[in-house]
């Protein structure tokens, strides 16, 4: 097994000093913000500042998701959230599903000029996913078992090996973990795939989505989601809108989300 690189190294030190593998998922949608930020000059900027205020405690990363972000303004607000979550030293994971071939992977990877860790597609291969595997001080979450209901039309066919693609996808990440810097994305959703995958690849972090508004299991991910004490279970809408009804102590009821997503997770850590 690779040692970690340093993104992971950094990673295992703050969840053991901040006793927490919450990521907290910033999908900063416009149709959602509370309206009395809709009047600043960057209003997801302004959320996102008052969400990290309230969950930088509680916070292993941030992982905003760059769909949220792709327009002139929504540039200019991820970079300043990038640096305000850094400034609180907590690490910023780009939620990016980013592959493809040529001078357009190498583009894509840019990415990680700007952040700590990038979710990447590795339907196209070893080749698409190489700009990113070379960033070795990078994260790399490879998509391998997602939570989404539709993940199952490709991801559960059953190859000539008989395994699930999945699977096959699982292994080649390990293969494809040289550098110490690949990770997968398992969904909580799935929590037998979640204990399945775990014995296939031991030494991989994974980055668990799904255990917040779509109901995942929240042991499972835990139990199966570390690998030497390191790893993610993320929430984004079930907790950075559990204020919705707040108005503006939006931030506030956000916080004590992220602390009960913490102290449920940890009741499961040994």
């Amino acid at each position: 097994m690779p040692e970690f690189n340093p993104f992971f190294s950094d990673l295992r030190s703050r969840i053991r000093s901040k006793d927490t593998v919450v990521s907290v998922g910033l999908d900063a949608d416009l149709k959602k913000i509370p309206e009395h930020l809709l009047e600043k000059d960057l209003p997801r900027w302004a959320f996102n500042r008052r969400i990290i205020d309230a969950t930088h405690e509680y916070a292993a990363c941030y992982k905003p998701n760059v769909a949220f972000y792709e327009d002139a303004d929504g540039w200019r607000s991820l970079r300043e959230t990038i640096a305000y979550a850094e400034g609180k030293d907590v690490p910023v994971l780009l939620d990016a599903k980013r592959a493809d071939i040529g001078n357009t992977a190498r583009k894509y990877a840019e990415l990680l000029d700007h952040a700590d860790a990038i979710t990447v597609n590795p339907y196209m291969g070893r080749d698409s996913l190489s700009p990113f595997l070379s960033r070795r001080d990078k994260g790399v979450f490879v998509l391998c078992r997602t939570s989404n209901p539709g993940g199952a039309d490709l991801q559960d066919l059953e190859l000539d090996s008989g395994e699930p693609l999945y699977r096959r996808v699982a292994a080649l990440a390990d293969v494809w973990n040289e550098a110490g810097n690949v990770g997968l994305v398992v969904g909580a959703t799935t929590p037998d795939e979640l204990e399945e995958l775990r014995e296939e690849v031991p030494d991989l972090p994974f980055l668990v989505p799904g255990v917040g508004a779509q109901g995942g299991d929240a042991e499972a991910a835990v139990e199966f989601g570390l690998a030497d004490g390191v790893g993610l279970v993320n929430s984004s809408r079930g907790i950075i809108f559990a204020g919705a009804e707040a108005g503006e102590e939006f931030a506030t009821v956000a916080g004590q989300a992220a602390k009960r997503l913490r102290d449920r997770l940890n009741r499961h850590r040994e």
